[in-house]
């Protein structure tokens, strides 16, 4: 592996884990701010922190 892999490889899993941190949190704040709207705010959010895994999984091995 040469470096600039490496670089982009942390990059990569950098960005995703921010942006399931941020869907994290902000469902969170959803949640507390309407609990009755628990079960369809969750289920948004476990597809939407899926498909930007994917995606990172996905980038990760181009890269």
């Amino acid at each position: 592996m040469e470096i600039p892999n490496i670089v982009g490889a942390g990059l990569i899993v950098i960005g995703a884990g921010m942006g399931i941190g941020r869907i994290g949190g902000s469902a969170m704040e959803a949640i507390a701010r309407q609990p009755e709207a628990a079960g369809k705010i969750q289920t948004a959010m476990l597809i939407a922190a899926a498909l930007i895994e994917g995606i990172g999984f996905a980038a990760l091995f181009a890269a």
